[in-house]
């Protein structure tokens, strides 16, 4: 065990003094380690990053929850929207029905929203939405308080004046979020109590809840201030543990279209939106990601290889004797072998240590610029430490096979 550390840290030095006396030719060299390495760490990391927020974002959607609404999720040149346009607008009165006839639902909410003017003493803040919902919103979609309460179910059945409000509505109104909690704002003439703020959610990349720039009110007193018939409304509708998102918006469609009175003839009249066919694309996106950023690190890998291979070449040329007094004085194959190789490896660990910094570097810079948090896993740590090692190996077998081969006395007699 002793012999091998010994080994490893000779390998060690011999790898700094390689660097330090030919500083050009051996960064030159590595470039190809480095550039792979940021490559690679860099693109996984930021797609490893979106990946959480986007699943982060899609939680805030639901992931097994079906949308009933007027509009379809889709876009493009090609979006039909004038079809949408005449359908009727999904109405409180469906929720009932759709509740009491679909079995495979664990939850079911109704929610509608506008947009109007919120006013504290002399501040006021304009085009707020502004979300009236129903009591079972909440076991679809859960919202983190931060401060204060939830609004509570007689505060639903009643229809009270209270409401809970995002955090940077309660920011802009009150300076800090915490002072918002026992205020009454005034929106469309009504003075609303502050009971709630919601914790601080941050960039959404996909949409969705925008929670930190809206209000939420108990539906029976948001009808009282702007009309649920003539605005954006949709009903949720949560799936039991296990159930298929495609069996339940069967289902949905066979309970919409009896609700709705069509005919086996007639096209629905409404649109059953989910998350899961988006996901599906942006999977797909990141993939493709992947793949670019693999495809350009082999590339990098390759280039690296021969660079360090031919530091490895002209190592052995030069140290050549030294090769030789150590077989003469009863070093074995493997030891010398063994040295070159971790040499080599060090060599591409020092690669891979100024692309991990590039990449940290990259990371901060990113999480300013897009607003959420581009991390390293220790996961990604550990795949570039073992890419440098396993590139360092392929890159100094041939050199270090040659030097184990030498003959002593050749070796001790060469110029």
């Amino acid at each position: 065990m002793r012999h091998s550390l010994e080994i490893i840290w000779s390998s060690l030095l011999f790898a700094i003094q390689e660097l330090k006396k030919n500083k050009l030719r051996t960064f030159l060299s590595l470039m190809g380690i480095t550039f792979g390495i940021f490559c690679i760490i860099s693109v996984m990391a930021t797609v490893k990053s979106l990946q959480m927020n986007v699943k982060s974002s899609l939680e805030t959607i639901g992931t097994n929850t079906i949308y009933i609404q007027k509009w379809a999720w889709a876009g493009g040149s090609d979006y039909p929207w004038w079809k949408y346009l005449s359908r009727p607008n999904t109405q409180y009165k469906e929720l009932a029905p759709v509740k009491e006839k679909t079995g495979l639902a664990q939850n079911v909410a109704f929610s509608y929203f506008n947009s109007a003017t919120l006013s504290y003493d002399d501040l006021s803040l304009e085009s707020i939405n502004m979300y009236g919902i129903t009591d079972e919103f909440h076991e679809i979609q859960p919202v983190q308080i931060g401060d204060g309460r939830y609004l509570s179910p007689g505060e639903f059945f009643s229809g009270k004046p209270v409401t809970v409000i995002g955090f940077n509505v309660a920011e802009k109104l009150f300076g800090n979020a915490g002072r918002a909690i026992g205020k009454r704002i005034e929106v469309r003439g009504r003075k609303i109590d502050v009971v709630g703020v919601i914790q601080k959610q941050g960039q959404n990349l996909i949409g969705g809840w925008d929670f930190d720039n809206i209000i939420m009110l108990p539906y029976q007193f948001m009808r009282q201030i702007a009309n649920d018939t003539r605005s954006d409304a949709f009903i949720i509708v949560k799936g039991k543990y296990n159930v298929p998102v495609d069996d339940l918006k069967n289902e949905l469609r066979g309970v919409m279209r009896s609700v709705r009175r069509l005919s086996p003839k007639q096209e629905d009249n409404f649109s059953l939106n989910d998350v899961n066919s988006g996901s599906a694309q942006l999977n797909s996106i990141f993939d493709g990601m992947t793949i670019g950023g693999l495809a350009i690190t082999v590339l990098s890998f390759i280039v690296g290889i021969f660079g360090v291979a031919n530091i490895m070449f002209v190592s052995v040329r030069e140290r050549t004797n030294i090769i030789g007094l150590k077989k003469a004085i009863g070093a074995k194959r493997s030891t010398i072998l063994f040295e070159f190789l971790m040499e080599s490896a060090f060599l591409c660990l020092m690669g891979g240590a100024i692309g991990l910094i590039m990449v940290f570097a990259l990371t901060m810079i990113l999480t300013n610029v897009l607003d959420f948090q581009v991390y390293i896993s220790l996961n990604l740590f550990i795949t570039a430490i073992v890419s440098c090692i396993i590139t360092g190996i392929l890159a100094g077998i041939v050199p270090a096979y040659i030097a184990a081969k030498m003959d002593p006395v050749k070796a001790i007699r060469s110029k």
